[in-house]
């Protein structure tokens, strides 16, 4: 495996891309391996590393079926439904909750 080039904090060449870039226009890797990486140095810890695809070999982003389209749905359904109370609180449950915001606050109206 050869190794691959690393730039400083944007100084990285045309034609390169971080996962975000390559998704905010509408591509994805498609199974190409890192190309190069960007690191940002930091003071008194070690350099923050994005990695570069090219955008050249980049595939775009594959539509999403009907059945992916219902099992996102389904998945967020289920993040939805306290598991205190069983009801659907309309939005999706906090982890660092655990449970719907009444449920959440009941204890501490009653103490």
């Amino acid at each position: 495996m050869s190794a691959v080039p690393v730039y400083r904090w944007r100084l990285a060449p045309p034609g390169y891309a971080t996962l975000r870039q390559l998704r905010a226009q509408g591509l994805r890797p498609g199974g190409q391996d890192v190309a190069a990486v960007l690191e940002r140095p930091r003071k008194r810890r070690g350099p923050l590393v994005a990695y570069l695809y090219r955008i050249d070999q980049a595939k775009p982003v594959r539509p999403m079926t009907p059945a992916r389209w219902a099992a996102l749905a389904k998945a967020n359904a289920a993040q939805q439904v306290c598991p205190n109370c069983r009801r659907d609180a309309g939005y999706r449950i906090p982890a660092s909750l655990g449970m719907c915001v009444p449920c959440a606050d009941a204890p501490e109206l009653a103490a």
